[in-house]
């Protein structure tokens, strides 16, 4: 297996285990442990976002001394160590400390996505992008399916027995990886491009500004796109009148379908194909889908979707593509980490804002509200990044 082929089952197979129990917390806590407050699904769901968003940063750190592959093999025993205790968590609190510590080890593997990016020429980048866009979206609809699978014919611990297995897979393929590819304990980077060294005083103190600007952006998309996901299943029943969880889980995996859409043709596009006008598209884009579906008819609420499906995929790539261009390869899983953390503070933002949003304004609110946030994303992302848009003809700006 090349180690590419390896990164990408690695990372279907932590998506599939880390997202099987996702939507099924309420029947989970209720079952194990009797708690059935709405509001302590929504504070574990942040807590572990929280949990995986700072630690990151310190297996990036870790992973300039020791090899990714070696580092992956460690955490992914200890992760899966921790899932079987977390089977047998006698009380709620336990429950609690086992997971988060559980999630510590897990977050390394967010390393895989900078690492592949470091195996690809820049010029492949928008292919790989989409290639684990897809991955993430469809592993995810893979781990919804087998956790509601284990919640009917077993008891609902058995998914950490099950995570655990797939821990140890991870680990299993990481060593055949280090031993069929001889990978050393740490591995030696390679000597920096030209231009590279101009870049190093502004990351040895607090990092590239321009991955901090992007992080801006990213944020306020996040937190823009996330808006309209958590009560979504509400308003297409009250919109159309139909009680049919499966119709409402279909229209709701639009985005996933078109994404896979975008993967093909992504992969097909020319390296002339500038990001940052892509990125400004897809704002544009994410405006007219918010706002066709917060109309309220069933149609344009599809309609809706396949619009915020493609300005979602395509947004996010984008912007992971501009990360890795504004970057140098000694820095990529250092620079991700960063804009992980600003993904993620505005998936935490929008997790909380919503459910206020719908309590105060009804459900139509969070589709009017992500418009709007979109347009302020929009207009950040021009002042900040303008002259990249449209460069001087007698100066092109570097990347």
């Amino acid at each position: 297996m090349t180690l590419k082929g390896a990164l990408i089952l690695l990372t279907l197979v932590a998506v599939v285990a880390d997202t099987m129990l996702l939507p099924f917390y309420p029947q989970f806590f209720a079952s194990e442990f009797g708690n059935t407050s709405p509001e302590h699904v929504g504070c574990y769901i942040a807590a572990c976002c929280f949990t995986v968003m700072v630690t990151l940063p310190l297996w990036a750190k870790v992973a300039r001394r020791i090899s990714e592959f070696h580092l992956w093999m460690m955490t992914q025993l200890a992760a899966g160590s921790l899932a079987v205790a977390a089977f047998f968590a006698p009380t709620l609190v336990s429950f609690w400390i086992i997971t988060q510590a559980m999630l510590v080890f897990k977050a390394s593997y967010l390393l895989i996505y900078p690492y592949v990016m470091r195996l690809e020429e820049k010029e492949r980048h928008l292919g790989v992008a989409s290639l684990f866009s897809v991955l993430v979206h469809f592993g995810a609809i893979g781990g919804a399916v087998l956790g509601g699978w284990i919640l009917e014919f077993a008891a609902p611990r058995d998914v950490y027995l099950i995570m655990a297995s797939t821990d140890v897979l991870q680990a299993g393929v990481s060593a055949a990886m280090i031993r069929s590819h001889r990978i050393p304990w740490r591995q030696p980077l390679a000597s920096l491009t030209p231009e590279e060294p101009e870049r190093q005083h502004d990351l040895a103190h607090g990092g590239n500004p321009m991955i901090i600007q992007l992080g801006v952006v990213s944020l306020l998309f996040y937190l823009s796109g996330f808006l309209m996901r958590p009560f979504f299943s509400p308003w297409w029943t009250a919109s159309s009148g139909s009680h049919s969880e499966l119709l409402a889980g279909m229209v709701y995996a639009i985005p996933a379908w078109v994404a896979l859409a975008g993967l093909w043709l992504n992969r097909r596009a020319t390296r002339g194909r500038s990001s940052y006008a892509t990125l400004l598209r897809s704002l544009i884009m994410a405006m007219l889908g918010a706002a066709v579906q917060g109309i309220g008819q069933p149609i344009a609420i599809m309609a809706g979707r396949i619009l915020y499906g493609w300005a979602l995929f395509q947004g996010t790539v984008h912007l992971e593509v501009l990360v890795f261009e504004l970057s140098n390869r000694h820095h990529y899983a250092m620079d991700f980490s960063r804009i992980h953390i600003f993904q993620n503070v505005g998936v935490l933002l929008a997790s909380f804002a919503a459910g206020s949003i719908v309590s105060g304004f009804g459900l139509q609110m969070p589709f009017l509200a992500a418009l709007g946030g979109f347009a302020v994303t929009l207009l950040v992302f021009v002042v900040m990044f303008g002259r990249r848009l449209w460069p001087s003809p007698a100066r092109l700006p570097a990347v």
